[in-house]
């Protein structure tokens, strides 16, 4: 089985021992090393990482990333490097589940910070596997968008998302797609047809889980 989950954890830490801590990703408020410290605290703080999606753990677990990224940098990336022992997420297929995406966004949040950036030429299998996620992703990111979404990947497939209404098409690769998904639009290379006012509507809104 393919272990696109850790090569892109891998391709990751080697690339913030590269920068350096202060570099800055795509995500205004996150240098390299607050990124880092967001991974894991993902991985080894489940009380903290709660808040991400719990408002009255929100302040918890700012408190506690913010202790984590006080560590010594390297330190930091390589518990970055190495999910936990004691976790479900150190065996593969688990991990494949539920970091693929997770690793291949953030791996992109610090790439696409970069002033040269190119899209990366993805192995066909890491497309494939991608691509899997994105119809759940997509339903959940644009269901109360007003239009109704025809996304398509070209060789990969297509689903439809949205709320209804007028018709609104969107193309990219699995990897522009998910990007674009997850608020990542103003560095996603994604093509909308559409009414000129609902694709600019889309490009500024706030997607993501």
């Amino acid at each position: 089985m393919p272990r696109y989950a850790d090569t892109e954890r891998q391709s990751l830490a080697d690339l913030l021992l590269a920068i350096g801590p202060d570099a800055p990703t795509i995500i205004p408020e996150w240098a390299a090393r607050d990124l880092a410290a967001h991974l894991v605290v993902r991985e080894r703080r489940p009380d903290a990482a709660a808040g991400l999606l719990l408002p009255p753990l929100r302040r918890h677990g700012a408190r506690v990333q913010a202790a984590v990224a006080g560590k010594p940098y390297p330190a930091l990336v390589e518990l970055v490097r190495r999910p936990p022992r004691w976790s479900p997420l150190a065996l593969p297929p688990v991990d494949e589940l539920a970091n693929l995406i997770e690793f291949f966004v953030h791996h992109e949040d610090v790439r696409r910070a970069r002033p040269d950036w190119q899209p990366r030429q993805l192995p066909a299998g890491q497309q494939a596997a991608l691509w899997k996620r994105i119809p759940t992703m997509a339903r959940i990111s644009l269901r109360r968008f007003p239009a109704a979404l025809l996304i398509q990947a070209p060789e990969h497939g297509e689903t439809t998302a949205g709320a209804g209404g007028e018709q609104l098409r969107m193309v990219g690769s699995p990897g522009e797609l998910l990007m674009f998904l997850f608020g990542r639009q103003r560095v996603a290379r994604v093509q909308l047809v559409g009414p000129p006012a609902l694709t600019e509507r889309l490009r500024t809104a706030k997607l993501g889980l």
